[in-house]
């Protein structure tokens, strides 16, 4: 049985979803829509953002992060999956299969501590509001998306270093449709228990540390929230949180199913669906969450589409 340490493996071969022709064929029509509207959307959402004056608040900061982190994440995935549907070779180089990895995790990871940041300020908006702008400042929003990508960084450079250290033999086949961590660790016949502990541990301290402050921010929010007397004061208070909640419940729910759990308990079916909701719908609709009922954004669009227009 041939053994190759990580940087001898000559790469992998991404089996993908389904061996069915027909049905990569709908499967890559359908992720190449979902990949052109989740740019279209997310860069559209970032323009606006940039463009009117009125959105530039820390909100808007935040989300202008996430759209590019959203457009990021599923450029990381989404066109090699659609070339592997299209293609009989399906393979991906070492070097490509870990970038991939590393850009997976970074984005992932900068994205979970970067939706804290966004919960601590509608914490703030909610639970504080006379001394919202104080709080919030230029400088301590700019730190705290500095610090979710240094994170999501650090993260990320943990899981390459223990990856490089996997020893492969014979089979270089990655049941899955991208290079991630658990079907690529499933691949190595080296004793892995102490780097698998090492990612678990790295993996879970993001997910960990970002959900205590979401909660805490959530908890402080529901409160205020019910010592309201208006009822009308409470769904105002309850809309400017609702939509981030949301954002949160989906992305979190399939990180913490697909990722916070030992190489034993993998399941390819149902992991892979998990995947292609968080790496390819996920990103598709987070704009739509956070902008179909905001009606500072559709003005925003149609201040834009005014500009534009009078400067023709």
């Amino acid at each position: 049985m041939g053994k190759w340490n990580s940087t001898s493996v000559p790469g992998f071969i991404l089996m993908g979803l389904t061996d069915s022709a027909e049905t990569q064929l709908v499967l890559s029509l359908l992720f190449l829509l979902i990949y052109l509207i989740t740019v279209l959307w997310n860069t559209g959402m970032i323009l606006i953002i940039r463009l009117d004056p009125q959105l530039h608040t820390p909100m808007y900061f935040f989300l202008t992060h996430l759209s590019f982190l959203d457009l990021s994440y599923s450029s990381v995935v989404t066109p090699k999956t659609i070339e592997n549907l299209l293609t009989s070779t399906k393979s991906i180089s070492f070097l490509g299969c870990f970038t991939q990895m590393f850009f997976f995790i970074l984005c992932g990871g900068t994205e979970c501590f970067l939706l804290s940041s966004m919960a601590f300020d509608r914490y703030v908006a909610i639970c504080s509001p006379l001394h919202y702008p104080v709080i919030m400042y230029t400088g301590l929003c700019r730190a705290l998306v500095t610090g979710s990508y240094m994170f999501g960084f650090i993260d990320s450079s943990v899981n390459a270093v223990c990856m490089s250290r996997l020893h492969f033999c014979n089979s270089n086949v990655i049941h899955h449709f991208f290079c991630d961590t658990s079907p690529v660790l499933a691949l190595s016949c080296s004793g892995i228990y102490d780097l698998e502990i090492t990612i678990f541990i790295f993996a879970g301290s993001t997910l960990v540390l970002s959900l205590l402050t979401i909660s805490g921010s959530y908890v402080s929010i529901l409160s205020t929230i019910l010592k309201i007397n208006s009822t009308v004061g409470k769904k105002k208070a309850f809309s400017t949180c609702a939509s981030h909640l949301l954002g949160v419940t989906v992305f979190y729910g399939t990180m913490i199913f697909t990722h916070l759990k030992p190489k034993t308990s993998y399941s390819l079916g149902r992991d892979q669906v998990a995947s292609v909701f968080y790496t390819i719908v996920i990103p598709m609709l987070n704009p739509l969450i956070y902008s179909l009922r905001n009606q500072e954004v559709k003005s925003a669009v149609v201040r834009v589409l005014e500009k534009s227009k009078d400067s023709r």
